[in-house]
């Protein structure tokens, strides 16, 4: 019997339990798209192709898969670029597939050729050209495995149209032989030291990031905290790995994080640094970043120990590998601090606490704030929570508080505006049975709202909450800070009406203009069935604080 190229690719894809893709048609891709009638793979047509990269971003964030998108060649490639490098920084393990140009044809300049490969190499974790048919199956096992192990990422494999146009007889197709698994184990002695230099710590704290919602070491970082009492903060990517409700919680730190996470951080002796990577939002000046803290760093990444921030106990490993071993070597007894060490640090975190909480004025307007703390409590913090871009994606990391991993998905390292609906497609499509929340601002929808179409049309229920300001918001906040109050290009008056924009799609538009009307349209657009776009006209100025000026220490923030 003999097979084709693509189909040898779709019987690869359903090895690896894939069940759908993100996907959009062209020329050089017309054979797989053709084989996924005979295929139990599902695709989801998208309306651009950086939206299928960004769906199956957000659907291997909230699945805990490998996403997939497929894409023609030349621009259709091209137009993924954004969502790969989204995908490479936040360590989201994605495969995208993109059609090519005939194998003869590559180096010529033919019609729709793009040097996907070349382009796409600083960004990926791997990628590959096919050239023979025979490698079809191997190479997306291999793509699979590179994706989800280790630090993830994307992968992206080029298929020529020739190749997957070409027969082989099944006989002769080579046996897939399964990638050998790196030992991702930490060493004991390390977490020893680890725990030893802790236990002397008088003012403690623990530092989460991504990689713990990536690891799936939630429950494991819970375990420890309960035994050791150390307040606990986060990057943006770590949101959801230890609950907001915990009394030890103490929200996210950084640029825009909270006073008291950023003073904690500044003025403690022992950072337990988990799954991070010390962006540049999350240290601000590095010679000032915890200046008298001994750091313990656990990464499974062994490229991110001390490129940022020197370390004095490294540990190379998985986050939930290292913390079962923490668990562990706690209930020995060995590690216990002795009683009432901390006790004066509790108190002074309490107080920080107490002194500068998250907050807001209120006045004639809408605020911001409150449309999210609003949803917050009318959702119960069940919902899984999207985001665009910029003062939006702030506002819903300081006040809509997630006690579960995998709750928040935004773009964290490339700060990706048009991320948030094309990814709560993603996640929709991952947890049909959840409420999918969008979080937008009126200048990031627009980045990508074509794909309101592929919602609509595949009947998935997102609602999305569009704070609507008329500005570039976060520019805008700089331009009145460091900029005089000259709004250059930041104005976005004249952005088209989005309840006759989503009504034009086929979905429900809303809108509320003052205070009294929030709630009340709020609560009528999560119950309404199918897609709804909520269109809240908040006030105009309104800042993100607290804030930490670019070049300032974290303990010099503005607060208002």
């Amino acid at each position: 019997m003999k097979l084709k190229g693509a189909q040898i690719l779709f019987r690869a894809l359903e090895a690896e339990n894939v069940d759908t893709i993100f996907g959009y048609p062209g020329g050089k891709v017309l054979d797989l798209f053709d084989e996924l009638f005979r295929s139990h793979v599902k695709n989801i047509l998208v309306r651009h192709e950086q939206g299928a990269a960004h769906a199956a971003d957000a659907y291997a964030r909230v699945s805990g898969k490998v996403g997939v998108c497929m894409v023609t060649s030349g621009p259709g490639a091209t137009n993924t670029v954004t969502g790969i490098v989204n995908a490479f920084m936040d360590s989201i393990p994605i495969v995208v597939l993109t059609g090519q140009v005939q194998s003869y044809l590559l180096g010529s300049d033919a019609f729709q050729e793009a040097d996907i490969t070349g382009i796409t190499r600083p960004c990926t974790k791997h990628n590959f050209l096919i050239q023979r048919v025979e490698d079809i199956a191997q190479t997306v096992k291999d793509a699979f495995h590179i994706a989800s192990t280790g630090r993830p990422g994307p992968v992206l494999i080029d298929l020529p149209v020739d190749i997957i146009q070409m027969e082989i007889e099944e006989a002769d197709l080579p046996v897939v032989t399964i990638p050998v698994e790196k030992s991702q184990t930490p060493i004991v002695e390390e977490c020893q030291e680890a725990l030893t230099l802790l236990a002397r710590a008088h003012k403690p704290i623990i530092f989460t990031g991504g990689g713990v919602v990536l690891g799936k070491a939630s429950q494991e970082l819970r375990q420890f905290v309960k035994q050791v009492n150390i307040p606990v903060t986060s990057s943006l990517m770590g949101l959801g790995a230890f609950p907001a409700s915990d009394p030890l919680w103490l929200g996210m730190l950084g640029m825009h994080g909270t006073y008291y996470a950023n003073m904690a951080i500044s003025n403690c002796d022992v950072m337990l640094a988990i799954g991070v990577r010390f962006d540049d939002r999350v240290t601000s000046r590095v010679d000032a970043f915890a200046p008298n803290a001994k750091i313990i760093h656990i990464d499974i990444d062994p490229v991110t120990i001390d490129k940022i921030i020197q370390s004095h106990v490294s540990i190379i490993g998985d986050c939930k590998a290292t913390l079962r071993i923490f668990n562990e070597l706690m209930a020995t007894g060995k590690y216990n601090m002795p009683a009432g060490q901390t006790d004066n640090w509790l108190k002074r975190v309490a107080a920080w606490k107490e002194e500068v909480p998250l907050g807001y004025c209120t006045g004639e307007n809408i605020k911001p704030q409150c449309v999210i703390e609003t949803l917050y409590r009318l959702t119960e913090g069940k919902a899984i929570i999207t985001t665009e871009v910029g003062q939006n994606q702030m506002w819903a990391a300081q006040f809509y508080r997630f006690d579960e991993p995998n709750t928040f998905v935004t773009s964290g390292g490339l700060g990706t505006m048009g991320f948030g609906l094309p990814a709560a497609i993603g996640a929709q499509v991952a947890c049909p049975d959840r409420l999918v929340v969008d979080i937008a601002g009126d200048g990031s929808i627009q980045m990508n709202i074509q794909e309101l179409a592929t919602a609509v049309n595949n009947k998935l229920p997102v609602k999305i909450v569009i704070l609507n300001n008329s500005y570039l918001g976060m520019v805008r906040q700089w331009q009145e800070l460091f900029y005089g109050k000259r709004y250059s290009q930041t104005d976005l008056t004249g952005s088209p009406d989005f309840v006759k924009l989503a009504e034009a799609y086929g979905a429900t538009g809303l809108r509320a203009d003052k205070p009294e009307e929030m709630e009340a349209m709020l609560k009528k657009g999560l119950n309404t069935p199918g897609v709804v776009v909520m269109d809240f006209h908040v006030e105009p100025e309104e800042g993100v604080y607290p804030m930490v000026r670019p070049g300032a220490s974290l303990n010099d923030m503005l607060l208002k």
